[in-house]
């Protein structure tokens, strides 16, 4: 059965001389930004990251990436500050998913004990029936 997932956050306060950040090839006027985590994300993080970011309003002029430990930022420099704000949204959001996505994961792993448990009481149960059929006094 799966493990609990980490949460991940961005690693606060950072350097912002220490941030890369460079023009991007492929759009005009954009630039890539990568802001540090505090590790690096789990898959099961990274499936609910995308599809967190993918399901925002705002997809125009932004993009994002997991790279290793870090975010990337891919998008213009309008705005910018806003868009800071609208990745750590994008973060919290997918630490909410985490939590629940845990939730399901420990009531899935409950069942699956109690199931367990009571697959074995019954295949006791049916064993003494058959010490009492064969040898019981009676």
């Amino acid at each position: 059965m799966s493990e609990k997932v980490k949460k991940v956050k961005l690693l606060k306060p950072f350097d912002a001389n220490k941030i890369s950040i460079e023009k991007d090839e492929y759009f005009h006027d954009a630039y890539i930004v990568d802001l540090p985590l505090e590790s690096v994300p789990d898959h099961v993080w990274q499936d609910i990251f995308e599809r967190e970011w993918k399901s925002s309003r705002h997809l125009w002029d932004r993009k994002l990436f997991i790279v290793g430990d870090k975010v990337r930022l891919i998008t213009t420099e309008e705005d910018f500050e806003e868009k800071l704000d609208w990745v750590e949204n994008v973060i919290n959001q997918t630490n909410k998913a985490i939590d629940e996505y845990n939730l399901s994961v420990a009531a899935a792993k409950e069942v699956e004990t109690r199931k367990a448990a009571w697959e074995e009481r019954a295949t006791i149960e049916r064993l003494r029936e058959i010490l009492a059929r064969k040898f019981s006094l009676v």
